[in-house]
């Protein structure tokens, strides 16, 4: 199914899917801006048993969020961006566009 788009449109897809379904989910369940790469397996693995789907696909989603800037990749663990911290505060729904939205504002 992914080999069938183009791949900027498969590592959108996997950005979204790993923003939303376990990113996202993972820091309002921490309360934290910061999370650890042992958190971040945790939550990948619960997930993909619900869904069913390999790890394959959020390990190239978690790549590709630290490649735009989304998230940074610090020593073992990961920071969300900056403006998204308000969101965090506040228990917000942060869909992807808005994500992309907040982190390209300069």
């Amino acid at each position: 199914m992914l080999s069938e788009k183009g791949k900027y449109a498969s590592a959108t897809e996997n950005r979204r899917f790993v923003w939303a379904e376990i990113v996202w989910p993972l820091i309002l369940e921490i309360n934290e801006i910061e999370f650890s790469l042992k958190q971040y397996q945790n939550k990948r693995d619960e997930i993909c048993k619900q869904k069913n789907i390999s790890i394959t696909v959020p390990s190239r989603g978690l790549v590709s969020l630290v490649l735009k800037g989304i998230l940074r990749k610090e020593n073992n663990g990961y920071s969300i961006h900056y403006r998204l911290i308000p969101y965090m505060r506040l228990k917000v729904k942060c869909d992807y566009a808005t994500v992309i939205h907040e982190v390209r504002q300069k």
